[in-house]
């Protein structure tokens, strides 16, 4: 896991982060003067959320050999009209088919081991659901 990153500006309003051998490229919408050839820095930080959410749901059911084939995971959030600022985030866990009820509660408790989420506690609200 990187300790360190380093930002470069490959041209217009993309930059670009660097660490442990892997580039990740961010961009503004072209309505926000970007190229809109990458995803913006603010969509790559709600990814991360998503992404870390569904790698522990993922890792969840690997571990008890759990079928994923069907299952997705969707996010949404709600803004403060004022400040602009997220103030919830909703992740709900689309279990598959057969998905073994005792476990649907663990799977919720599973995802929100999120180092993201773990990392935003103090900030906005969280709330994971299985449906």
């Amino acid at each position: 896991m990187a300790t360190s990153m380093e930002m470069t500006f490959p041209g217009g309003v993309a930059v670009e982060a660097h660490f442990d051998g892997t580039t990740v490229r961010t961009d503004q919408s072209v309505l926000h003067g970007g190229g809109g050839t990458a995803p913006t820095p603010f969509d790559l930080f709600l990814a991360s959320l998503g992404t870390c959410t569904g790698f522990y749901t993922l890792r969840f059911c690997q571990e008890r050999q759990i079928p994923t084939d069907g299952m997705t995971l969707s996010m949404t959030w709600e803004r403060n009209p004022a400040t602009k600022l997220i103030t919830n985030i909703r992740i709900q866990i689309s279990l598959p088919s057969g998905f073994p009820e005792k476990y649907r509660t663990a799977v919720v408790r599973a995802a929100e081991q999120c180092a993201v989420k773990q990392h935003l506690q103090e900030a906005p609200a969280i709330e994971v659901v299985a449906i």
